[in-house]
């Protein structure tokens, strides 16, 4: 990945800012999209003050007209795309609001589609390159209490898939990951927010849900995103990766 150019969403902070790391550690020049600036400003900096070529782009992935704008602003070609970002929420039918099936499908499903839809043209001038998608395990088995966060993985898988074979002949692959339980500072706050004085107690409960015993870091996330997205996982195409502990593989 050295000298390419890679376009990483929601990567000021968790699992997305583990992958600028990563990809700029490899001489990647990395371009990142949040909408926190605070942190963004402050990821760009550090990376900056020690010898990375990082750069943040604050805005939403939501709002296509300004996300193809945020785009146009990256010189030359575009050669792997990550759709990191994404939100969650808990619940079943009954307690989903239609206010909360929105603002999900907005982020998690549209911000995806708008993120590969003006990509697309960069990708292709590179003649050929990466998509990878943030699935998950939710994707293809049934979590409780994860109707909306569930309906947009299995979004995400979908167009995985078609995106896939619709332009392998343009010579991009396009895959996705589906992390089981990872930490993050999502994990923490979710934590300290519903459990205030049992957060150690619960977030053992949550990692023994993975046969492994633990969850998952997000430099274990990089990594696997990091070979896929590649040349040594140039052969990779249409293929989703469970990165879980065993979760799926070992409980089925």
């Amino acid at each position: 990945m050295n000298s390419k150019t890679v376009l990483i969403t929601g990567g000021a902070s968790g699992i997305g800012l583990a992958m600028v790391k990563k990809f700029a550690s490899a001489g990647s020049l990395v371009y990142f999209i949040d909408t926190n600036k605070s942190e963004g400003v402050r990821v760009q900096d550090e990376a900056t003050d020690q010898g990375f070529q990082i750069k943040f782009l604050e805005g939403s992935i939501t709002d296509y007209a300004q996300l193809e704008r945020l785009i146009q602003t990256i010189p030359g070609k575009i050669d792997t795309l990550i759709n990191n970002a994404g939100i969650s929420h808990i619940g079943k039918v009954e307690n989903t609001t239609e206010d909360d099936f929105e603002r999900l499908f907005q982020v998690n499903v549209k911000g995806m589609f708008n993120c590969i839809k003006a990509c697309l043209p960069k990708l292709k001038e590179n003649g050929g390159g990466s998509i990878l998608n943030m699935c998950s395990v939710a994707a293809t088995i049934g979590i409780p209490d994860r109707f909306a966060y569930s309906m947009t993985k299995g979004a995400a898988y979908s167009m995985t898939l078609s995106v896939a074979r619709d332009y392998v002949q343009d010579g991009i692959r396009c895959n996705c990951l589906s992390p089981g339980r990872v930490h993050t500072p999502f994990v923490d706050g979710f934590l300290a927010k519903n459990y205030p004085g049992q957060e150690s107690e619960m977030f053992a409960k949550l990692a023994a849900t993975q046969p492994v015993g633990r969850m998952g870091t997000p430099e274990e996330i990089a990594e696997m995103a990091y070979f896929i997205s590649s040349d040594a996982g140039s052969f990779i195409t249409g293929t989703n990766f469970n990165i879980d502990g065993g979760f799926v593989g070992l409980k089925m």
